[in-house]
């Protein structure tokens, strides 16, 4: 039986999918103890927000977030981190955790898209190659070894031919040229996808991928491919029915995921669930639904797809939160054709964007952002949003300063990123 547990005096939530029990800590410094569906306390006093206006200009083109930290690639090419430091998450060679946008070492140029894990980074270079930095305890930095680094290392035979990359908790994928897929990194749930459970420290073929995918995506412990066809296939963990196939069996290789033949444009993989964007605009999600993650009105899990409610048309990009496994993400948006932002899901920090924390089984609109948004990413309890002119709007969890404003202080709408 899924469900949640609340241990006021630890602050903690444990959710329980296919009989294994997940912690979900929160922060100590948090006045707030995570709460069930039917959260309806008043936000804490401290999660305001200081957003009056979207920033006219900035330097960001792209942006990407999970677990304590998000970073962005700059107009030049260039890759700035905020936030957790832990392992060297940030790049920049150190261990300490910055409030503001850090330079990436050796990352000022040349960078084309990034992909955050659970508390690893990765960068795809304009001639194809990948690099990759911060904790390297499953190989999820590709390089050979399972020693952390706090600057980007290169992943072993990535030098060129990459067209997309994606970071999940702990491994990490790339589609080539050939439209093949490459995994490495954590494998105990068939992550890589390679038919096996044995962990690699360098890139592995994905069973019955060498051609034909064109987007890519990884969650928790398992991953999604969009193939040319605009079909999908899930492979790794699914006790909560993430991989869509109408079973909560794992899978070590790639399945089909049950109606989704056709017409995906992309897809989002959370921790524990799964969404895909239909060439219509309509959204459907499938998985874990505990905190109604899964937009449908209900909580109710779905080992196959369902429509996200209201949306069945006008979107043009999704996100599903994500984490390193210490902090299971429960929440979903999605950007639509006129730049607003919908969530959903969990709200114990406010990464709905409400101005509230109360969760929510339907979406809702991101407040100050019905227009003007092109890209949005989401982390364990934050989200994000880049705007028309570069400009970046953070919202949730601030612990560590991952939403990048200065302070450590939780936000319920969005706050400008400074210094990017």
């Amino acid at each position: 039986m899924n469900g949640l547990v609340k241990w006021a005096a630890a602050a903690v939530v444990v959710v329980v999918v296919g009989g294994l029990a997940f912690v979900v800590l929160q922060p100590k410094a948090s006045p707030r103890v995570a709460a069930p569906v039917a959260a309806t306390a008043a936000p804490p006093a401290a999660a305001t927000s200081g957003l009056t206006s979207l920033p006219a200009t900035g330097n960001a083109v792209a942006v990407a977030a999970n677990s304590g930290f998000t970073c962005a690639i700059t107009a030049s090419g260039g890759v700035k981190c905020w936030g957790y430091n832990e392992f060297g998450y940030l790049g920049n060679g150190t261990t300490t955790e910055s409030r503001n946008p850090v330079d990436v070492s050796g990352l000022t140029g040349g960078v084309t898209a990034i992909a955050v894990g659970g508390f690893h980074g990765c960068a795809l270079m304009q001639l194809g190659g990948v690099k990759c930095w911060g904790r390297n305890d499953g190989g999820q930095l590709g390089n050979g070894t399972i020693t952390s680094s706090s600057i980007p290392v290169q992943v072993a035979g990535l030098t060129s031919g990459v067209t997309s990359i994606a970071a999940g908790a702990d491994h990490s994928c790339a589609v080539t040229k050939a439209g093949g897929v490459k995994c490495w990194g954590f494998n105990a749930f068939g992550d890589l996808g390679n038919g096996s459970t044995t962990g690699s420290l360098t890139p592995v073929d994905v069973a019955g991928l060498s051609s034909g995918v064109t987007a890519i995506a990884a969650g928790g412990d398992h991953a999604c491919a969009v193939t040319k066809a605009g079909g999908v296939k899930c492979w790794g963990w699914n006790a909560a029915g993430q991989l869509g196939n109408g079973s909560t069996t794992s899978s070590l290789t790639p399945v089909d995921v049950a109606g989704l033949t056709s017409g995906v444009t992309a897809i989002a993989a959370g921790d524990v669930h799964t969404c895909a964007l239909l060439s219509a605009g309509g959204v459907r999600c499938w998985g874990l639904n505990s905190l109604g993650q899964l937009g449908t009105g209900s909580t109710t899990n779905s080992s196959t797809p369902v429509n996200v409610t209201g949306l069945t048309t006008g979107v043009t990009a999704i996100a599903a939160g994500r984490s390193g496994h210490a902090n299971y993400a429960f929440h979903t948006c999605a950007l639509l054709t006129v730049g607003a932002v919908k969530c959903w899901g969990w709200n114990n920090s406010g990464q709905l964007g409400n101005g509230t924390t109360t969760n929510s089984s339907v979406p809702v609109d991101v407040s100050g952002l019905g227009s003007g948004a092109t890209a949005i990413t989401l982390g364990t309890s934050h989200s994000c949003a880049l705007l028309e002119g570069g400009g970046l709007v953070c919202w949730g969890n601030n612990t560590n300063g991952r939403l990048g404003d200065g302070t450590t202080i939780d936000r319920l709408t969005p706050v400008v990123v400074k210094g990017i």
